[in-house]
């Protein structure tokens, strides 16, 4: 069984990426379980999606403690999802920063430095990089989630291989932007590769 729980905010196609990754884990044959958790607002609200691949699978929700793989598309979001990691899981998260309105109205602090520190006491196998601004470079800021995809394919954890994310991805994107999708997808692809070491458990 695996466990991955994707945490960000409404808009940055959290949900995309969960459909994803389920549609190519059951491709392979996997028994999948999805869930989700909308904040109060559909975009800039938290979203917190829970996917479980295996076999004889029960519930869709993922325990505290028991997630294999956390997915941040946002890193204070992330931070509110560490409990549900697994000692010795994977955090892949992106670093750019989405201020919630208790932020702009100055009612509450935004320490990017706090939160760095409590993803890597968190664990080992922690990978951070600006996905937004990688996808600028591949062509959108947008497809900052398909960055975050292609780092998740090169894990050693799942249980298929990279092409069979990205042919789940593109039945869920434009076919103009597919072009784009694909360069954040092997930017993604790049930078695992460069972080194997981190995270081959």
């Amino acid at each position: 069984m695996l466990n991955i729980v994707i945490s960000g905010v409404g808009g940055q196609g959290t949900l995309l990426a969960a459909r994803a990754i389920a549609e190519a884990a059951i491709c392979k044959g996997f028994e999948v379980r999805t869930s989700e958790t909308i904040g109060m607002a559909q975009r800039e609200g938290s979203v917190v999606s829970h996917v479980r691949l295996g076999h004889n699978l029960n519930g869709a929700l993922i325990p505290d403690h028991k997630a294999d793989i956390l997915l941040g598309f946002e890193l204070a979001e992330t931070v509110r999802a560490i409990g549900k990691l697994k000692p010795g899981g994977v955090i892949i998260s992106n670093t750019h920063r989405i201020m919630p309105v208790s932020v702009s109205l100055g009612s509450a602090g935004y320490r990017s430095d706090k939160m760095i520190s409590s993803l890597a006491q968190a664990t080992d196998r922690l990978i951070l990089l600006d996905a937004t601004q990688a996808a600028s470079k591949a062509g959108g800021y947008k497809s900052a989630n398909v960055v975050l995809l292609g780092v998740l394919s090169g894990l050693p954890e799942l249980p298929f291989h990279p092409a069979d994310l990205w042919q789940a991805i593109m039945q869920h994107v434009s076919p103009r932007t597919r072009q784009i999708n694909q360069a954040a997808f092997e930017l993604g692809q790049r930078i695992i590769a460069e972080n194997r070491n981190t995270v081959s458990g």
